[in-house]
């Protein structure tokens, strides 16, 4: 069946959707339902989504998304659509280029603003959680916050299985609109707020021109490229794996075995992605290889 409407996890859909200035009552809708009242967004403006370092030499930091409120809070919103290694590093990372960024000249008394990372992840963390929702800030050793203005939200859709008839919140309603919204031919009852009625109006394929078409038909399909890849590697290495732990017969074995198989589940799709005609940047995303670790693959 055609789709009516764009997947919003692509990275053509999302920009469409939450990227562009006509667009940002969508976006605040959005961060609303995930912020605490106290820093609900009335507006708020795009800024840079590309850092340098301090040095020319640093490694850059790109952004999905940059925002900074009317009041001052900072908001980074990042699209991950494969688990990376270290994504939790990553994130703290990326928050630092948004708290250096305030600093000022002359005299200074330090004070910050808050700044809020906030992650829509399609895929399960590393974590004994079973939330959609995961928030994080800094805390001390009684478990007592110690600074309330450095927090980490992710939303981990995989989580997310409610059923219309089960929407009660905004919230509810937009983490559905992420899901499901290729799926559908029509606005649903149950999101027939206006908000909602303007994420439909945009989403449209029918109405996107045909430059438009051709740019998110690419994104889609490399959307599919890096789900695909992943779930092979995925099943790949583990059945490898546990193969090897198998032969070796131990729980020792089977834990090498495992991280052995893994990391060949990893280089055999490299391999194939090459042969497809992939880039060693694309595959470097799915895989979590470096670039020079993938070069050798291809002879």
């Amino acid at each position: 069946m055609t789709a009516v409407y764009l997947n919003p996890l692509t990275d053509f859909g999302f920009k469409k959707l939450f990227g562009e200035e006509p667009h940002k009552d969508l976006l605040i809708s959005f961060l609303n339902t995930l912020l605490p009242e106290h820093h609900h967004i009335a507006d708020l403006q795009y800024t840079k989504n590309e850092y340098q370092g301090v040095t020319p030499t640093d490694r850059k930091a790109i952004f999905d998304l940059n925002c900074i409120s009317t009041s001052g809070e900072r908001f980074i919103v990042e699209l991950q659509k494969v688990k990376q290694l270290f994504f939790k590093d990553r994130s703290v990372y990326y928050s630092t280029f948004v708290i250096q960024e305030q600093a000022q000249r002359g005299d200074w008394n330090y004070r910050l603003s808050a700044v809020y990372t906030i992650g829509i992840l399609d895929f399960l963390m590393d974590d004994a959680s079973t939330e959609v929702l995961y928030y994080a800030q800094l805390k001390d050793q009684h478990n007592h916050l110690f600074y309330d203005k450095l927090t980490f939200i992710y939303l981990v859709l995989p989580r997310f299985t409610l059923h219309r008839r089960e929407l009660k919140t905004l919230q509810d309603k937009w983490l559905y609109a992420f899901k499901h919204l290729p799926e559908l031919d029509s606005i649903p009852a149950e999101l027939q707020e206006s908000v909602f009625q303007r994420l439909f109006e945009i989403a449209q394929l029918s109405q996107f021109s045909k430059e438009e078409r051709s740019a998110y038909e690419d994104s889609l399909k490399h959307y599919r490229d890096l789900k695909n890849a992943t779930d092979t590697a995925r099943l790949e290495g583990a059945e490898e794996g546990f193969e090897l732990g198998k032969q070796l017969g131990l729980e020792e074995g089977k834990e090498l075995g495992k991280q052995e198989g893994l990391e060949e589940g990893k280089r055999e799709t490299a391999r194939r992605m090459l042969v497809k005609g992939m880039t060693a940047e694309l595959v470097a995303e799915v895989t979590g290889l470096s670039v020079d670790q993938i070069k050798p693959l291809a002879q």
